[in-house]
């Protein structure tokens, strides 16, 4: 009965539940007029007079306008708030005050003095008493907007501040999603009664989910930082429910909260090292009021370089890209961006390969580029492995006609973004990074004009090269995970703090240093699947167990059997790749030397000399075009194998605190 009789009022067209609503409070208020004037009539003839219900009419006239200007009506019933209210009493009461003085301080006509006390306090009840019934009736409407489909989500928001509050606000709205309580930390809150909703202690979440069988927990901590997040996200993700997040205060700084602003818990989300805050003069340096070119600018990080340089406000961004899908979606975002923010700075989009030498020196001509960042590269270890030819032709030459031009044309800074895996390299694309980084070292120090540096950092979340992306496909398909080895660890590191750190590394440099990203502490690659399943609310499921099998009659056989543990997800080891390591480095020697920023440091590392060099990769160039890896293979071995600087006189050693320029 109660729900056919919720579901009846909610039914109603908006304008009709005004009228409804309306005027069941002036109805209200003409009965407390007249219950009022009773006490001193006599008798019913001498209530109902002209005059007494000229008077009734214009009391409820006077309330029912005061109500409908504080948008009383306007206010939808089942969501009305404890600010609404307080404005509708507040205007309420105004007009009470006014009938207060008019019929008891001076009176009117022959009507009792009780109606301008009685009356207003009679109503007033009455209306607060109806809004309370009326809240009572619709509850049920607010936790299950239909009352024959449940609601699939129960969830508790950690953290009972004002995000919490404007988020638990905002899910009365939601469809699915049903918030059974507060979660927080503060002792001072635990027990309070926010919303009509409990703030619980942190240390009672396991006991909750298991009693109000929780499937989400939403994190409202806008202001937290990463160590802290990180800490609370693995806690809660160990008890199989689904983590999702609030953006932080910067995100939110233009607007309210909404249930639409919930995001799943990303992998960087814990990542528990701090990020510093960048260098403006650094990122400012090399980009501001000057032309800048990025080649791969289409790719992972060449995309993102694009858009941190256009922030920095240069004059002109030179895109070039050998993938025209590729080129065409950046192309498109910047120019939007420009578009948007009304700047000055041009996008010249070139589809090239880095390859084409005559190409790239054409744009590069025409176009003279302050700065280049040269993230143009194949990356991808099993594939540059099984093309070894082109890989090596793509990442070697490419860099070779890009440096070369560079110089001939006198660009300022050049800035080669490498990788980790040329540091000691077991395959191909590492080695040919490595080579790319010897290019520039050699060409350093023989000439004023160009200033040349480099800069290594591992895995970054979310590219093309990640494991991240082909985790979570892996997971929606219901799994298996596949993982080369259980004990293969990785550093990691956000593609925007990347990108930042390698502009402001570039800006640091100019005497072919190497510079190496503070990556923090790595991570084993099998706790990040575990941890991936874990956030999505599923749990990794047991490898398969071997047990004894119980004859007949005589206690244990010796026969065998499988069983298998409970989970979602399995975990498939696949065994390592051609040429993957176990772990990568990012310093050959052992002696970074720190800079300016706390996350760039310097290396200290030899390289060939220019003739040595060149003399190698003529013959390694040659050999890719006629398609023999085999002997493609073996100078790059010999090209990139460890050399000992004090007993090969052919070997430069470079320490970059006495060689770099001021």
């Amino acid at each position: 009965m109660k729900h056919k009789l919720a579901n009846s009022l909610v039914a109603l067209p908006r304008m009709t539940k005004r009228l409804v609503s309306s005027g069941f409070d002036l109805s209200m208020s003409l009965i407390c007029t007249f219950l009022t004037l009773k006490f001193d009539a006599q008798n019913t003839e001498s209530l109902f007079t002209d005059q007494s219900v000229i008077i009734a009419i214009l009391i409820g006239a006077l309330q029912i306008g005061a109500l409908w200007s504080s948008g009383t009506y306007q206010t939808v019933a089942r969501f009305l708030s404890l600010r609404s209210l307080a404005k509708s009493i507040y205007y309420l009461l105004t007009v009470d005050a006014l009938v207060f003085v008019v019929f008891t301080l001076y009176g009117l006509g022959n009507i009792s003095h009780q109606v301008g006390l009685g009356q207003p306090a009679l109503f007033f009840c009455l209306f607060f008493i109806s809004r309370i019934c009326m809240a009572v009736l619709l509850s049920d409407f607010n936790k299950n907007t239909s009352f024959n489909n449940p609601k699939t989500k129960i969830a508790l928001i950690y953290g009972a501040g004002d995000a919490g509050r404007q988020l638990a606000m905002a899910l009365l709205q939601s469809k699915d999603t049903e918030v059974v309580g507060f979660l927080d930390d503060d002792p001072s809150m635990q027990g309070a009664i926010i919303q009509s909703l409990k703030v619980h202690p942190t240390q009672s979440i396991q006991s909750l989910i298991k009693q109000r069988e929780i499937t989400h927990v939403l994190l409202a901590l806008p202001s937290a930082n990463r160590s802290t997040k990180s800490e609370i996200i693995k806690n809660i993700s160990a008890f199989g429910v689904k983590v999702l997040t609030l953006p932080t205060l910067s995100e939110l700084a233009e607007g309210k909260i909404t249930f639409n602003d919930l995001k799943e818990v990303q992998i960087e989300d814990l990542l528990a090292r701090e990020i510093a805050l960048p260098n403006e003069i650094l990122l400012n340096k090399n980009i501001r009021n000057q032309v800048v070119l990025v080649t791969g600018a289409g790719g992972s990080i060449g995309s993102e370089l694009c858009r941190q340089i256009l922030k920095r406000n240069p004059t002109k961004i030179v895109l070039i890209e050998v993938s025209e899908a590729a080129l065409y979606l950046i192309d498109s975002e910047l120019n939007d961006f420009v578009k948007r923010t009304k700047s000055d700075c041009s996008i010249v989009s070139r589809l090239c390969n880095v390859k084409d030498d005559q190409m790239i020196d054409h744009i590069i001509s025409k176009e003279i580029p302050d700065t280049i960042y040269h993230a143009a590269a194949y990356k991808h270890v099993p594939l540059v492995e099984d093309n070894i030819c082109e890989g090596i032709i793509n990442n070697v030459l490419g860099t070779l006609n890009c440096l070369n031009s560079s110089i001939k044309h006198g660009v300022k800074q050049f800035i080669l973004v490498s990788t980790d895996k040329a540091v000691r390299p077991t395959n191909v694309m590492g080695a040919s990074k490595r080579i790319a980084e010897m290019i520039l070292q050699a060409n350093a120090h023989l000439q004023p004009s160009t200033k040349i540096s480099m800069v290594r950092f591992g895995n970054v979340l979310g590219s093309s090269g990640s494991v991240v992306p082909r985790f979570r496909q892996q997971i929606a398909s219901g799994g298996p995970i596949t993982l080369t080895h259980e004990e293969i660890t990785r550093y990691f590191m956000t593609i925007p703090e990347a990108t930042q750190l390698v502009i402001q590394a570039g800006a640091l440099g100019g005497s072919g240093e190497v510079f190496l990203l503070d990556m923090g502490e790595p991570i084993k690659i099998i706790d990040l699947a575990k941890k991936m399943v874990e956030l999505s609310g599923l749990k990794v499921k047991e490898p398969k167990v071997k047990h004894r099998l119980k004859g007949e009659g005589e206690g244990e056989g010796e026969g065998e059997g499988e069983g298998e543990g409970e989970g979602d997800i399995e975990i498939k080891i696949t065994g390592l790749r051609p040429g993957e390591k176990l772990f990568e480095e990012l310093l050959i020697g052992d002696n970074p030397i720190p800079t300016a920023h706390p996350d760039i440091f310097m290396g200290w590392e030899s390289f060939l000399p220019i003739e040595s060099l060149m003399s190698l990769l003529e013959e390694l160039i040659t050999n890719c075009k006629n398609n023999d890896s085999k002997k493609a293979y073996s100078l790059v071995y010999e090209i990139t194998k460890p050399r000992n600087i004090t007993s090969e006189s052919n070997v430069i050693a470079v320490n970059p605190t006495l060689n770099s320029r001021p």
